[in-house]
């Protein structure tokens, strides 16, 4: 029997010992180590060899990421430790640290119940590192610390002992600040990590060791033995005496929670259905015997199995034969086959019980976010992405017989990566995929082209603007085709809170499921009472509101209102971009008598003209996506980095000052990215440090507004813009 055959017989044991099992995800700041650290893990379960521990990167299998040396799509693996001659089975998923592939990082936490955040010494607490500990803490998911490249911050940055436990110090302060900032009220003290408990770790991931307070206790080394070691570079003796897994398991099991804890607080908060029916007791209580209830959290394709759905199993068990109901897609597949993540491939289970991820095949209907069961029951929460894509690419097909082809990858691709947006258009054969950056756009291209087989030609990346409006605007009339049919509407823009507020999920989009909810929670944010209940729609971050008082037949009609609102939010007035931030109010409508006469075609025109019309009365102009900058230099360089931001149009929020070292932090428009990466480090002599994170979109100043409408359109070709009375003949 191989390592591989050994180790799953010992997780097949274990699977159903809940208080023996920990699902954990590990988080950073890109080439901060995490799948460094991730092999060391790998080495002390004994699925790799410890001298390949840091150097193999297992978890990168994708040959895109061996080739750019960063993590693109999340990695599981399942692992048993013996500790404390106690067996653990760890399920742990290695995600991405690119700000491009956030997406991976959101749905990964969905599985998890706790994770280990790694942070560079040298770099300290980053962007992203902020990003993903926040989408941890609003999932109700546990950290815990691990400093890594400890032997960088001796060799290449020189600091004394002292210098070295005062940096330590800062990063500890920083993660605990970032904690009782965005944890959930209860938890805001009580998951602070502490040196003290072994909730930190330091390390140096690459050349395998690893060291807490209470390994320290039971060794003899101390922070002085390892400033020693480093400075004498005898990492291999240290290697020996504390082995970099030691400590992380130590403190994955102690502070991490099994998933019969989790599930008590997590499951409230995840899934808003009946806490008290039988399906909400048993995924409380992770009931193994109860029914099964399976979140989705990735779709990945296997050239010989195909689709596989990974999930997480919060109630009952799946095998082969079972037949699950997927809620949002409305339809039933049958399980062919379910597995454990092994190293690169799967190892094939009987079945898999509550409080352990699978990967489950047969699911050919499934998507990232689905939530599956053996009945009808209300879906989790919807996976929310903090971002959304910034820019996008029109992909052809080389040869014109790879067409269809070429639709059915990109449908995949869009299911895989829920964060890709495709739109198809078959008329003309030109496709737009819009992603989080370039990064993630050359990632797509080059799925299409080498792991699907298709020959593409692509476009220059293209930035993504919204339309929106900046005044409340007057009254407007849109009559139907056969002019039986009125509708008197106004735009108004989205107050900032609100808006926020459906962006960050607490509001959420749709048509209302529960209206008496959301007409609470949004009186909380400063609507009027009446308008609050009588919200239609929130779509793409824009609202509809019914505020008219007793028109006949129009409840008959509101399905049609609703689906010209949504057409119109798509395609904006100025440049056909989507809309966002934007409340359209029906304050009347006078409708003809017999339906015949207030069908599709005369209601949708209707309404959808008058809303773009509205839209220009109240102002419309267009808004940028932005990112903010983070750059890393030498104080010599703060003037050529400064001038290179103020060409961008960028805006300096802060400086901070360490030692010779300034981290200037700005914001600048997406529109100005593209070439920067050469630029900066032209203007620095390759001496920056630099990284983005999205930040959210904003008016684009008014003396750019007319230009950049004339280019969209241009691009598009769409010809002579329309006016209000245009939309309205």
């Amino acid at each position: 029997m191989g390592r591989i055959e050994k180790m799953a017989e010992k997780v097949r044991q274990l699977m159903d010992k809940q208080e023996s099992i920990r699902n954990i995800g590990i988080v950073a700041h890109i080439d901060h180590g995490k799948t460094t650290m991730t092999d060391n893990l790998i080495a002390g379960a004994g699925l790799m060899s410890e001298d390949l521990a840091g150097k193999e990167l297992v978890m990168d299998s994708y040959e895109l990421e061996a080739e750019r040396g960063i993590t693109i799509m999340a990695a599981n693996i399942s692992m048993v430790y013996n500790h404390e001659n106690k067996e653990y089975l760890i399920n742990l998923i290695d995600t991405p640290g690119h700000v491009d592939f956030g997406g991976e990082v959101t749905r990964a936490m969905r599985a998890v119940d706790g994770v280990v955040v790694v942070v560079c010494a040298v770099e300290g607490v980053m962007p992203q590192t902020e990003t993903v500990l926040k989408q941890a803490l609003k999932e109700k998911v546990k950290p815990i610390l691990y400093i890594n490249k400890v032997d960088r911050l001796i060799n290449e940055l020189k600091v004394d002992e002292k210098q070295m436990q005062e940096r330590f110090i800062k990063i500890i302060n920083r993660v605990n600040e970032l904690i009782g900032r965005y944890a959930h009220p209860e938890f805001k003290e009580k998951w602070k990590v502490k040196v003290s408990d072994g909730s930190v770790v330091f390390g140096s991931a690459y050349n395998n060791w690893a060291i807490s307070v209470p390994l320290m206790q039971k060794t003899g080394i101390g922070f002085k033995q390892i400033y020693e070691y480093s400075k004498n570079e005898q990492q291999k003796e240290l290697a020996k005496k504390i082995p970099g897994y030691l400590s992380v398991v130590d403190a994955i099991i102690k502070h991490l929670p099994n998933p019969k804890e989790a599930q008590r607080y997590r499951i409230p908060h995840i899934w808003k259905g009946d806490a008290n029916s039988d399906i909400g007791k048993d995924m409380i209580e992770c009931n193994a015997d109860g029914k099964t209830v399976i979140m989705i959290t990735s779709i990945d394709v296997d050239p010989h199995a195909g689709e596989i759905a990974t999930g997480r199993v919060y109630s009952g068990k799946v095998k082969k034969g079972d037949k699950l109901y997927l809620i949002n897609s409305g339809r039933e597949n049958t399980v062919q086959q379910v597995a454990i993540y092994m190293n690169t491939g799967r190892v094939q289970m009987e079945e898999i019980p509550a409080g352990n991820i699978a990967a489950i095949s047969g699911l050919r209907d499934a998507y990232a976010g689905e939530t599956a069961a053996v009945e009808k029951i209300e879906p989790f929460e919807s996976i929310k992405h903090y971002s959304e894509p910034v820019m996008t690419k029109s992909i052809e097909a080389k040869n014109p017989k790879d067409l269809p082809r070429l639709i059915e990858v990109l449908r995949q691709v869009a299911k895989e990566d829920p964060t890709v947006k495709v739109e198809i258009n078959e008329e003309t054969g030109e496709h737009l995929v819009s992603g989080m950056g370039e990064l993630h756009l050359e990632i797509v291209e080059h799925i299409i082209q080498h792991d699907k087989g298709v020959e593409i030609t692509t476009s220059r990346p293209i930035v993504l603007y919204r339309e929106t409006v900046t005044k409340p605007g007057k009254m407007v009339e849109g009559k139907s085709p056969n002019k039986h049919n009125k509708f008197y509407l106004t735009a108004e823009p989205m107050p900032e809170n609100i808006y926020k507020a459906i962006i960050e999920g607490e509001i959420p989009e749709g048509k209302p499921k529960n209206p008496k909810e959301l007409a609470q929670k949004l009186r909380e944010y400063g609507i009027d009472k009446e308008e609050a209940k009588k919200v239609w729609d929130i779509y793409n971050h824009n609202m509809f509101i019914d505020v008219t008082k007793g028109v006949q037949y129009l409840n008959e009609t509101k399905e049609l209102i609703i689906q010209a609102f949504e057409e119109a939010m798509r395609e904006g007035p100025l440049a056909q971009e989507k809309c966002t931030k934007v409340i359209i109010k029906l304050h009347d409508a006078k409708l003809h008598e017999d339906a015949v006469h207030r069908g599709p075609s005369q209601v949708i025109p209707a309404v959808k003209r008058a809303i773009l019309a509205a839209m220009l009365y109240a102002d419309a102009q267009l808004m940028e996506p932005k990112q903010k900058l983070f750059i890393n230099v030498p104080q010599e360089y703060m003037n050529a980095v400064t001038k290179q931001i103020q060409g961008m149009r960028g805006q300096i929020l802060n400086m901070e000052q360490d030692e010779d070292h300034l981290t200037i932090v700005s914001k600048v428009p997406v529109s100005k990215t593209f070439g920067f990466a050469a630029e900066i480090r032209s203007a620095t002599q390759g001496r920056a440090m630099w990284s983005t994170e999205y930040a959210g979109y904003e008016l684009l100043p008014r003396e750019l507004q007319e230009e950049t409408i004339k280019q969209i359109r241009e691009r598009k070709g769409l010809g002579k813009r329309k006016t209000a009375e245009g939309f309205l003949e």
